[in-house]
């Protein structure tokens, strides 16, 4: 039997969308009247088609039932531990403490730099801060894991003093177990759970909220010609496969975040592939976050090869995810990015 995937579309805003909504002209996307949706379009391996909300009783039986049953979960209201998604996006600020990072290495590693700049970029508007301690540009190597959680446990220890929610970037379970004992909020895992066969059971056992992203091979390969047979549908497959993986192995709770993984094994097309289309991914029922911030797409775009003088391209790719209800946004320059947001709802909402 084919396989039917959602994607919704034809968003408005801010008080369009109110009226639109109180007529019963469009649906609320995550249960949010500010943002809301009037048009489907119905992708398959082999074609796709865009349908009115109120067509969708005309379909045949199959796509029907299908596209009811994604809508029960797109026009849900999320929840998530400790995050607060009415008014999406929430920012995720980046804190890299590695020598070799690819935009900011170096940086923040030293001395007492990294928790002066965690307390900035919560000043600046950032809801979650993102420490790593190894960097996962391309071409990057592993590093041990004592020197990974060297490079990480004191700032862990200060930052959860300003009571902020704390996000770990790692794809160790022995490093997931010792922040966990130090109460971090989420677990970031750029593998994809496939890096450390242990993480599925740390998971499960300390129940700490996660982020399934995709990555296709590992940082030292995964752009060396990346290849798909649908980039969209292959990742909305992996992510379905990993939730049905995660169920089976008695991990029940929702507080689950999806990341297609901008960057990680794909080429330049992939990406804007995936950025146009990401609303496609509400159809599994959990808040997508977006990482595109300073990523080598906006490089080839735009000809900035300078990781740091790629501002203006994060902000229209973050922007353009906001559109489609992405409710994280994974960014570098959180006061810039939170700037723009509130510039955008002032001019749309």
């Amino acid at each position: 039997m084919e396989k039917y995937y959602t994607r919704v579309c034809n968003f408005y805003y801010g008080d369009q969308s109110l009226r639109k909504v109180k007529n019963k002209a469009a649906l609320p996307l995550n249960n949010n009247k500010f943002i809301s949706f009037d048009t489907v379009e119905i992708i398959t391996r082999n074609y796709k088609k865009k349908i009115h909300f109120k067509d969708i009783n005309l379909q045949n039986k199959n796509l029907k039932k299908k596209i009811k049953s994604d809508l029960k979960l797109i026009v849900k209201k999320k929840y998530f531990k400790k995050l607060n998604l009415e008014n999406p996006p929430l920012l995720m600020g980046i804190i890299n403490l590695t020598p070799d990072s690819f935009s900011d290495g170096g940086k923040y590693n030293k001395k007492n730099k990294g928790f002066i700049y965690a307390k900035n970029l919560i000043k600046n508007g950032c809801n979650i801060l993102d420490i790593g301690g190894e960097s996962s540009r391309p071409g990057s190597f592993e590093v041990k894991k004592n020197i990974e959680w060297k490079r990480i446990y004191k700032i862990i220890k200060k930052i959860k003093k300003l009571n902020s929610f704390v996000s770990l970037d790692t794809r160790k379970s022995w490093i997931m177990k010792k922040a966990i004992d130090f109460k971090i909020d989420l677990i970031n895992d750029v593998s994809g759970l496939e890096h450390d066969s242990n993480t599925v059971n740390v998971l499960k056992k300390t129940k700490i909220p996660f982020i399934i992203n995709h990555s296709k091979g590992t940082p030292k390969n995964m752009q060396k010609n990346p290849k798909y047979k649908n980039v969209l549908l292959d990742i909305y497959d992996f992510f379905e496969s990993k939730i049905n993986l995660i169920r089976s192995e008695g991990i029940k709770h929702n507080n689950i975040i999806l990341d297609p993984g901008i960057g990680f094994g794909k080429n330049l097309k992939h990406n804007i592939t995936l950025i146009n289309n990401i609303s496609i991914f509400h159809s599994l029922g959990f808040p997508i976050m977006l990482g595109a911030s300073r990523k080598k797409f906006i490089k080839d775009l735009s000809g900035n090869s300078d990781s740091k003088e790629r501002l203006g391209g994060t902000v229209a790719s973050n922007l353009y995810a906001m559109m489609q209800g992405v409710q994280i946004l994974r960014v570098h320059d959180v006061n810039e990015v939170n700037q723009s947001i509130k510039v955008f709802k002032s001019l749309n909402y």
